[in-house]
């Protein structure tokens, strides 16, 4: 009697394995049968949204479902990344975030109302920029060795504006790097800051390229340096931060700002697999192509799996910077 019950006990728990692989598997192949929304934490217009919206065209044109991108702005993202999390979890909210909110944000706020890793499944990376280095035509350098130089003699007197995670630690990764003393200048946005250091308010910015290189261009700012270990194609004749002659210090300099996807933590394995196909197969069209070119950036496709390990690195890095520069969580 108890060989037949461990054997009707073994077939009970083999059925519902099943039926649960079986639904799963149903529910992926008819995935997505209705609207998708797209949350971000950041602004209409800024390059997140833009994103949003270049990627939600192409997964329209394969899936034939609408996909409403629902910007919800503040807390430096933490607004969105909370009602990502608390949402339900079938693959229909899709977080596109930054740097900013899974692996800044825990080391720059005391307190968060989400968890940026037990809360998410990643789904894939999106796409990868780095950042250029500028001054106001007024600063007297024309070269990070000259700007260094400045710094050294003038402890303080000089400023770097930011408005973004990005910005703040790439300028206090390069203050790390070289042992110059700056005056920090913070703003809500990028686009606000460089409103004031084209005005002469402040001196120095490591921004963006899409709020810095337009500005470069119109001779409103002077570049000295990009924040990517090598030179970019973009703007081939500006050098590399870590080719600065080495007694600067800056050798090995690399700070990047990334976009992924993300759902919430108990979405089903095979929504997850079929959420990066779909994010695969977006970032080899050619108008995600054309936007990345056209915002200094570069697509940045991973399994989730990558995604993973290469937030968990992130997090730890920018954790020791922040440490390092001795800011304190708010």
């Amino acid at each position: 009697m108890k060989k037949l019950l461990t054997h009707l006990s073994l077939v009970t728990l083999l059925g519902g394995v099943m039926s649960t692989a079986f639904a799963q598997t149903t529910t992926a192949a008819s995935f997505p049968s209705k609207p998708i929304v797209i949350l971000i934490g950041s602004s209409a217009g800024s390059t997140t949204d833009g994103l949003a919206r270049v990627i939600g065209q192409e997964i329209t044109q394969a899936t034939g479902q609408p996909v409403i991108v629902e910007s919800r702005a503040g807390a430096g993202g933490g607004i969105a990344a909370q009602a990502a999390a608390r949402a339900t979890p079938d693959g229909y909210t899709l977080f596109i975030t930054t740097n900013s909110t899974q692996a800044a944000n825990p080391h720059l706020f005391k307190k968060l109302a989400y968890d940026p890793v037990k809360d998410f499944a990643p789904v894939s990376g999106l796409v990868r920029g780095y950042m250029l280095m500028t001054v106001h035509p007024s600063v007297k350098a024309n070269t990070v060795a000259e700007f260094v130089a400045l710094a050294k003699q003038n402890p303080n007197k000089l400023s770097f504006a930011e408005g973004s995670s990005s910005a703040r630690i790439g300028s206090e990764l390069f203050k790390q790097m070289t042992g110059v003393q700056l005056t920090h200048v913070p703003y809500k946005t990028n686009p606000q800051a460089v409103i004031d250091i084209v005005g002469g308010q402040t001196d120095m910015m490591i921004a963006d390229f899409t709020t810095t290189l337009p500005q470069v261009k119109a001779g409103k700012l002077r570049a000295l340096g990009v924040t990517s270990p090598k030179r970019s194609s973009l703007v081939p004749d500006i050098p590399a931060l870590a080719e600065s002659p080495a007694a600067l210090g800056l050798a090995g300099y690399d700070m990047s700002h990334w976009n992924a996807l993300y759902v919430p933590a108990a979405t089903p394995p095979a929504i997850i697999n079929r959420l990066n196909d779909l994010m695969k197969m977006a970032l080899g069209k050619e108008s995600v192509k054309r936007f990345a070119v056209q915002n200094g950036i570069e697509p940045f496709y991973t399994t989730p799996q990558e995604l993973g390990a290469f937030q968990a690195t992130e997090l730890e890095r920018w954790g020791r910077i922040i440490k390092g520069a001795g800011i304190q969580p708010e």
